[in-house]
């Protein structure tokens, strides 16, 4: 029975190793022209909640930790980050009509009110991105105020 489980042990340890050369490609683009920070007027606060909170996976550009390097962890934070872009991706801002700018805000406000964004297992790992009241308040000052301004531009 020992020899079974040391066998088992080494054959987990070596699956485990060989793994490790099968990461998925890193988010990371140098590319910032149609992103929200370089297309819109974002207070100082405001930014820094978008940061912390959402840019990881709801943009290019992932900061990865050293966790995210080991797999199975890498292939599961690769696809919060692919999931997330898919939904809204804040670096083809720019790219982005009006209308579509119009229904980003609205999904945006309803995933914070929800408090379904971000993750809870992204707030697990990353305590600066829980949200607070105060900074729920101060983003949803902003988009209602962005809102309005698209709004506006749409019936003009």
């Amino acid at each position: 029975m020992r020899l079974f489980i040391k066998i088992l042990v080494i054959i987990v340890i070596v699956t485990f190793i060989i793994l490790q050369f099968f990461q998925p490609e890193k988010n990371i683009s140098t590319d910032t022209n149609g992103h929200i920070f370089n297309q819109e007027q974002i207070p100082e606060n405001v930014k820094t909640i978008f940061k912390n909170a959402c840019m990881d996976c709801h943009s290019n550009n992932t900061n990865y930790l050293w966790y995210h390097k080991v797999v199975p962890v890498a292939w599961m934070v690769n696809q919060h980050i692919v999931d997330g872009k898919d939904e809204l991706n804040f670096s083809e801002w720019g790219e982005m009509d009006g209308y579509d700018k119009i229904v980003a805000i609205e999904d945006i406000r309803q995933e914070i009110e929800r408090k379904t964004m971000p993750l809870k297992s992204y707030t697990l790992m990353h305590w600066d991105a829980k949200l607070s009241d105060e900074e729920r308040a101060a983003v949803f000052a902003w988009l209602d105020k962005k809102g309005d301004e698209l709004v506006n531009a749409q019936t003009e």
